[in-house]
């Protein structure tokens, strides 16, 4: 369902460039550290978003090093880590472990299961550090199972239950930010679902799988329909960003979410238009 809240790299500046790579391998060096290989391999994008957003909102330290990455060996990579990054990464096993069990079920998927196995050692932890994420994403998982299998033809239903469950993960304190954190959360949730929906909806419609967007597949203007509902979710998010008191990375996080996400949007775009890439 993640992958998209990436940068768009070429918009960056080298220094940026560099500074984004940073977070990365610090969330890769706190996965490690935390729940050892099998957090590794969970290693994204969208949670390195996450931990460099608390990271400018709050004024914790950094720690900076050069380290040897288990990947590229012969070269020391720079690495940036607050207490963020580490939470930043229980959250990302904490949703990885929950969508490799989904798969499983779904679609009886053997690889999915074995590495949901592989991350349940840490699931423990995670429960007890931060019960109410873990609430959320657990009863998230429930209650998306049933409503796809409800299929209500609501567009809406779905993507909500995924924003209800991105709030309570962004909203790491019970603070003045958390209402800014959770409207992010919550609009950023929704457009991760109906980018998901848009670039598989030919194959859902071949399989027969459930897709909010079934409905309204066949008009003239889809795309630019789910373009258009898209972009109300984005606004809506991007509002609630700038009105974090942000300093630190701003360049790169507006990079993230007023160009870098768009990414999912125009791949399928372009596929099912049959434009080049």
């Amino acid at each position: 369902m993640f992958g998209c809240i990436t940068a768009n790299r070429g918009e960056l500046k080298v220094r940026e460039l560099a500074r984004y790579e940073s977070w990365y391998c610090g969330l890769c060096l706190a996965l490690g550290d935390r729940d050892s290989i099998a957090g590794r391999l969970t290693l994204s994008y969208d949670m390195t978003f996450l931990a460099m957003l608390l990271s400018s909102l709050y004024d914790e330290p950094i720690s900076r090093a050069k380290i040897l990455c288990p990947v590229h060996p012969l070269k020391r990579h720079r690495m940036r880590r607050t207490v963020f990054t580490d939470y930043a990464a229980d959250m990302n096993v904490l949703l990885s472990y929950y969508d490799r069990l989904d798969d499983w079920k779904d679609e009886r998927k053997t690889a999915s299961y074995l590495q949901a196995k592989a991350l349940q050692p840490g699931l423990a932890r995670i429960k007890k550090e931060y019960p109410r994420q873990y609430r959320a994403v657990r009863e998230y998982i429930r209650q998306l199972t049933d409503c796809e299998q409800t299929d209500s033809g609501s567009i809406e239903l779905a993507a909500s239950l995924t924003g209800k469950m991105l709030a309570e993960v962004f909203a790491v304190r019970e603070d003045e930010w958390a209402q800014q954190l959770r409207t992010m959360g919550f609009f950023l949730g929704k457009f991760i679902y109906f980018t998901d929906a848009y670039e598989d909806i030919d194959k859902d419609i071949r399989s027969g799988s459930y897709n909010p967007f079934k409905g309204m597949s066949g008009r003239e203007d889809f795309d630019d329909a789910c373009r258009d509902i898209l972009a109300m979710q984005m606004a809506e998010c991007c509002r609630a960003f700038e009105r974090l008191p942000l300093v630190r990375d701003v360049g790169i996080l507006r990079n993230i979410l007023y160009s870098g996400v768009w990414s999912g949007y125009a791949g399928a775009y372009r596929q099912r238009n049959g434009l080049r890439p």
